[in-house]
C-alpha cells in the first residue's frame, strides 16, 4: 500500500467560474474580496471530493499586482482572509494539511520578467513569515527557471516549515522549464535550498510524465498537478493577461485526467492532484481510483 498525498484541484479558475465574475488582472484575489466566504467553500469541497491538502488561495496576492489595483494597503489583510478561509473549511472538515501558496513574481510562466535576485529573496521571505505560522507546507508554484527556483528557495527557507518546489514544465518537453532549461539541472538548487519536496504543476498533463523521469533522480518526495488549459499560449504571455486568454480543453474530463494521475503514480509519485480548470470532480474520481487501487491518501 503507497500512501499518497491528495492535493486539491484548481482555485482560481473554479472562482472565476463560481462567481460568474469576467476575469481581472487580480484574478482569483479579485473573486475573494467581492464575495467573501466563496474560497472557503471550494477548500471544503475539495476536502469532501478527497483531497488531504487545502491549497491556500494567496497564488496571485503580491505587492506589484496590488499597486495595479491601488490596494497595496491591503496586502496582509488578504494573506489573512485567505489563510483564514482555509483554515475554516480544514476545522470544518475536521482533518487535512494546508499549504500556502506562494505565486511567481510578476506574472505566472514569464521567467523573463522574474525580479533581480535579492528583490526576489525579499519579497518571497515576506510572504512566508506572514504565511508560515499559519500553514503546514509552503508550496513554491509556477516556478518557471533556475533562477526562480534558487530566489524562492532562499526566500521561504528558515522559517519553520517544509517547502515544496513546484516547477512548470514546457508543453511539449517536460524534461525542461519553462525558460528552456534543463529540468535535469534542478537538482544543485534543490539540494542547496533544503526542498522536502519536488513537484511538476500547471503544464500539460501529457509533459508530465518526462517531468517525473527528471523529478524521480532528485532523492525527494515528487509527484505532479497539471492543468486543464489548451496549450499556454502566446497571447498569454504578455503583460497582465487575464485567464480568459486561455482556454479550457473540454476532452479533459475527471475520467481522463484520473488516468494521467494514475500513470504518475506508477511512476512513482506521492503527491498528486490538480491546478486550473481541474475541479472537485476531478479529485473525486482521483480519490475513488487511489482507494480502489489500494493506496492511502495521507
Amino acid at each position: 500500500m503507497t500512501k499518497i498525498t491528495l492535493l486539491d484541484g484548481g482555485m482560481g479558475q473554479e472562482l472565476v467560474a463560481r462567481s460568474g465574475d469576467a476575469p481581472t488582472p487580480l484574478w482569483s484575489t479579485q473573486v475573494m474580496i467581492d464575495h467573501p466566504g466563496l474560497v472557503r467553500q471550494v477548500h471544503e469541497d475539495y476536502f469532501r471530493a478527497g483531497a488531504s491538502v487545502a491549497t491556500t488561495n494567496t497564488y496571485a496576492i503580491h505587492r506589484d499586482r496590488l499597486v495595479k489595483a491601488g490596494i497595496e494597503d491591503r496586502f496582509a489583510a488578504l494573506h489573512t482572509q485567505a489563510l483564514a478561509e482555509a483554515a475554516a473549511a480544514r476545522a470544518a472538515h475536521g482533518s487535512g494539511r494546508i499549504a500556502a501558496s506562494l505565486g511567481p513574481l510578476v506574472a505566472s510562466y514569464r521567467p523573463d520578467t522574474h525580479p533581480p535576485h535579492a528583490e526576489a529573496v525579499a519579497k518571497y521571505d515576506e510572504i512566508a513569515m506572514l504565511l508560515a505560522p499559519a500553514v503546514d507546507i509552503l508550496l513554491a508554484e509556477t516556478v518557471a527557471s533556475l533562477d526562480h527556483a534558487r530566489a524562492i528557495l532562499e526566500g521561504a527557507a528558515g522559517h519553520g516549515r517544509p517547502v515544496w518546489l513546484s516547477v512548470t514544465v514546457d508543453d511539449e518537453d517536460g524534461s525542461r522549464l519553462r525558460s528552456g532549461e534543463q529540468l535535469a539541472e534542478l537538482g544543485p538548487f534543490l539540494k542547496a535550498g533544503g526542498a522536502a519536496a519536488v513537484l511538476a504543476n500547471c503544464s500539460a498533463p501529457e509533459a508530465m510524465a518526462a517531468a517525473l523521469e527528471v523529478l524521480g533522480t532528485f532523492g525527494l518526495p515528487f509527484g505532479a498537478y497539471a492543468n486543464g488549459f489548451q496549450q499556454i499560449t502566446k497571447e498569454f504571455l504578455k503583460d497582465s493577461p487575464t485567464v480568459d486568454a486561455l482556454q479550457a480543453r473540454p476532452e479533459m474530463t475527471p475520467a481522463l485526467y484520473a488516468d494521467f494521475a494514475m500513470r504518475w503514480v506508477g511512476m512513482g509519485a506521492t503527491i498528486i492532484g490538480g491546478c486550473c480548470e481541474t475541479t472537485p470532480a476531478h479529485i473525486a474520481e482521483i480519490a475513488e481510483r487511489l482507494r480502489a487501487g489500494g493506496h492511502a491518501i495521507v
